[in-house]
Order: structure tokens, then C-alpha cells, then sequence
């Protein structure tokens, strides 16, 4: 089993930076694929980006290519979220995701907040 924490979130002017961070827990950390959803008020949960368990593989949704940067550390068993050039409408609760297989973990999320 895997256990994920999140933290980083905040409150963030338009055009600003942030950096998420998920501690894992887990020896086996590195066979798992990892995620970044968020949801904003009202709507559902969406995905953001994913790093495969190597980390030389990264995908991200349309809406913030170029702006996010997903990458993982195996040794700390940490994942991290770059989110530069903050939009109003980036703002939601963050959410650590692990995969492998039929295993499927989320963490309990991070508030990020943008104001314009």
C-alpha cells in the first residue's frame, strides 16, 4: 500500500510560481506510475500530468503544457509539480495520484489559489 501527502499549495498572485510536493510512503515507490489531478470548485476531479516509474516519461494535459513540469526523486520517494505562470483558473485542490496496475492511491490534496 501507498500512502501519499501533499503539500506546497497556497496563495499565489497571477503569473507567480509554485512547487507541489507528495511524500510517498513505501519501499516500493519506484514501480509505480504518478499523477497530478486537481479539482476546482464545482467541477470534477481532472488530470494535470503523469511521470512514468523511471521518470524519462512525463505527459500533461493540453491545458498546462509548457507551464507544468512533473518530476519524481525514487531515492525520496517524492514527486513534485513545477507550476509556473499561474492562471486565475488553475486555481484547485492538487491531488497526488499513484498507479500500478490495479492499485490506485490518492492523496488528500493541497489548495492552490491564484488571485488576478
Amino acid at each position: 500500500q501507498v500512502q501519499l501527502v501533499e503539500s506546497g499549495g497556497g496563495l499565489v498572485q497571477a503569473g507567480g510560481s509554485l512547487r507541489l510536493s507528495c511524500a510517498a510512503s513505501g519501499r516500493t515507490f519506484s514501480r509505480y506510475a504518478m499523477g497530478w489531478f486537481r479539482q476546482a470548485p464545482g467541477k470534477e476531479r481532472e488530470f494535470v500530468a503523469r511521470i512514468n516509474w523511471s521518470g524519462d516519461s512525463t505527459y500533461y494535459a493540453d491545458s498546462v503544457q509548457g507551464r507544468f513540469t512533473i518530476s519524481r526523486d525514487n531515492a525520496k520517494n517524492m514527486v513534485y509539480l513545477q507550476i509556473d505562470s499561474l492562471k486565475s483558473e488553475d486555481t484547485a485542490v492538487y491531488y497526488c495520484n499513484a498507479v500500478r496496475g490495479p492499485e490506485n492511491y490518492w492523496g488528500q490534496g493541497t489548495q492552490v489559489t491564484v488571485s488576478s
